[in-house]
This record gives structure tokens, C-alpha cells and sequence, in this order.
């Protein structure tokens, strides 16, 4: 342990250093093995549920645990672009992820050419790109309805739908807008899911080794985990909103669609990916360097 030498206690170039846990290295990262497009896609994954749950979860804690039923007028639409936003864009991020795996399975020769990392870089920023711009008319038009001076919500989070109900205005058109979104952002990429893993299953059941059938699709078990997840949560949403049941349950399924997927997402590819699994145990348990040309 080193020496150190005592200022005194007002002395104002005292620093604190923060040592974290001595048997850690100083910089955690995952090994280079990681940086394949599929963990490229998978960060980004990653980063959109951390901010879907940040967008909603603080807020949804402060109402059921202090009480905190307040919103402003611009917090409340800015929440609902975030939260419908970072819906988009996890929704956009899943094709992406199945075109990643389409082109790997149905194309391996093509794939280094096809996914080099300017091309992977582009297809998350177009997905990040439409799922920024896709909510911004819906917002834009529920900014402009009329309400009562205290406008009674029944939901735990920013809802479109939610607001739109509470309006005093005609909500036809905003829940015709709202209609031709949901469509957008969940029939159509859950089609192009289908279609690219139907090209995927094709090739699959010509390989004639039964061993490298269950191999090629065994790489995409935990996208189809995932993608199964997120729209299970949309149903259970939906089924919740259609049904004559009652208010409760509406507001439960939306929050299971808010709190479900981000939460389960990281243990799928966790648990299931032994590439991250390595990484980890890499991490917590370093080699020691004098052992390792033992082995």
C-alpha cells in the first residue's frame, strides 16, 4: 500500500479517488470476438431499453410510491414522444437484427461483404432516424386539441391513446393517426421478421446435416425469444385495451409492454449467447498470467 502524505482537511487540491472493487480490472470491455454486427445490433438493443425504461419508469415509481400524480403540459408530450419513439426504434432495431441474421444464414459467402461496418452503422441510424420522426405528427397534433385545466389521465405513464381520450376536441383524427402508426411500426416490421425468417427456415431445411441445421438456427434463438417477447407485450396491450374488461387491466397491459421487454432482453442474450457468457466470466474471473501458459 502506498505512502500518502496528509494535506490539510480545507486543502482545495485533495481529489478523491473512487477504487470500485480491487479484484476488477481498472477498464471493463468485452473482448474484440464481440464486435460482429450481431453485437453491434445488440448494443444498440441495449441502449434502447435502457432508455425506454428511463423514459417511463421514474415517473411511473414516483406516482405509485409517493404520489406524484403532476405533470406539466410539455413534460406529458415529451414523455409521449419518448416513449412512442424508443418503441419505434426497438421494433425497427428487430429487423435489422433479422436481416443480420437472414443474410448470415441465406447468404454466408455474401455476409463480410453485405455487413461491414459502415453498412451495419446505416441501418441502425435509419432505424434510430424513422423512429425519431415517426411520432413527431402524432405529438405535434395532440399539443393542438383542447383540454380542461386539469386533465384527468388514466394510465401509469405518457400514452397516446390516453391523452387523446381526455381531450375535449373530435379524437377521429387522432385516433385514425394514432391507428396508421401502430401499423407502421408494429404489423409491418413484425412482417418483414416473418418473411426474412421464412427465407431463413428454407435454407435451413436444405442443409442436409442435422447438426448443422440445428447450428445455423440455433444462432437465432434469442432474436426469435426477443421479437416473441416485444409482441407478446403489443397483444397482451392490445387484448387488454379491446376487451370489455375493465380500466385496470388496459393500464396493467400497457405497463407490462413498458417494463417486460426491457427486462427480459438482456437475460435472453445473456443466458442464451455463449460468446457474452464468455466475455462475462472473462471479466469477473481474469486468468492469472502465470498460470496461463500452463494450460
Amino acid at each position: 500500500m502506498e505512502t500518502a502524505t496528509c494535506n490539510g482537511s480545507e486543502d482545495p487540491s485533495t481529489v478523491f479517488y473512487l477504487v470500485g472493487l480491487p479484484s476488477l480490472p481498472e477498464t471493463l470491455f468485452f473482448p474484440p470476438r464481440l464486435h460482429k454486427p450481431m453485437y453491434f445490433f445488440l448494443i444498440n438493443l441495449s441502449a434502447l431499453d435502457i432508455l425506454f425504461t428511463t423514459s417511463t419508469v421514474p415517473k411511473m415509481l414516483s406516482l405509485l410510491l409517493l404520489g406524484d400524480h403532476v405533470l406539466s403540459f410539455t413534460s406529458y408530450l415529451l414523455q409521449m414522444y419518448l416513449f412512442h419513439s424508443f418503441s419505434c426504434a426497438e421494433a425497427f432495431i428487430l429487423v435489422v437484427m433479422a436481416y443480420d441474421r437472414y443474410v448470415a444464414i441465406c447468404r454466408p459467402l455474401h455476409y463480410p461483404v453485405h455487413m461491414t461496418p459502415q453498412t451495419n452503422a446505416a441501418l441502425a441510424a435509419s432505424a434510430w432516424l424513422a423512429a425519431l420522426l415517426l411520432p413527431i405528427p402524432a405529438v405535434a397534433q395532440t399539443s393542438h386539441m383542447a383540454f380542461a385545466s386539469t386533465v384527468y389521465i388514466y394510465h401509469c405513464f405518457c400514452d397516446h391513446l390516453a391523452v387523446v381520450q381526455a381531450s375535449c376536441s373530435d379524437t377521429t383524427p387522432q385516433t385514425l393517426l394514432g391507428f396508421c402508426i401502430a401499423m407502421v411500426v408494429s404489423f409491418l416490421p413484425l412482417l418483414l421478421v416473418l418473411l426474412s425468417y421464412a427465407h431463413i427456415v428454407a435454407s435451413v431445411l436444405r442443409i442436409s446435416s442435422r447438426e448443422g441445421s440445428s447450428k445455423a438456427f440455433s444462432t437465432c434463438t434469442s432474436h426469435l425469444l426477443v421479437v416473441g417477447t416485444y409482441y407478446s407485450s403489443i397483444a397482451i396491450a392490445y387484448v387488454a385495451y379491446r376487451a370489455d374488461l375493465p380500466l385496470d387491466f388496459h393500464i396493467v397491459g400497457n405497463v407490462v409492454f413498458a417494463i417486460l421487454t426491457p427486462v427480459l432482453n438482456p437475460l435472453i442474450y445473456t443466458l442464451r449467447n455463449k460468446d457474452v457468457k464468455a466475455a462475462i466470466t472473462k471479466i469477473s474471473c481474469p486468468q492469472d498470467p502465470k498460470n496461463a501458459g500452463k494450460h
